[in-house]
């Protein structure tokens, strides 16, 4: 049986895996950033043991030669809370090494 600490971080990383493989690929422009940061956050939100979650989309890094890009993990950093059951993570994803590396910041039992 898994420990509610075991418990939180899988849920964060079930979270993770649904913004990243939903929303990786959608149109993006510097205009759309801000409306599409709001729907993951909503549509994330919704899941269990989500307590909040912050996406920031840097416009500055996207490459718009045609108006548009498509979203991948180079152009956000996210933040995720999740309480199970009285435990608290957070974790984030942010660029690393040329990598978008999703990764637990805190645990709090």
């Amino acid at each position: 049986m898994a420990t509610d600490a075991q418990q939180a971080c899988f849920e964060a990383g079930i979270k993770f895996g649904a913004l990243y493989h939903q929303f990786a690929g959608t149109p993006v422009s510097p205009a759309s950033a801000p409306s599409l940061e709001t729907a993951i956050e909503e549509s994330i939100r919704n899941q269990p043991f989500c307590e909040g979650v912050a996406v920031d989309i840097k416009t500055e890094r996207l490459d718009v030669e045609h108006g548009y890009t498509e979203l991948t993990g180079e152009y956000m950093d996210v933040e995720l809370r999740i309480d199970y059951e009285g435990t608290t993570v957070a974790a984030e994803m942010a660029m690393d090494d040329g990598y978008p590396l999703m990764r637990l910041a805190e645990i709090d039992p």
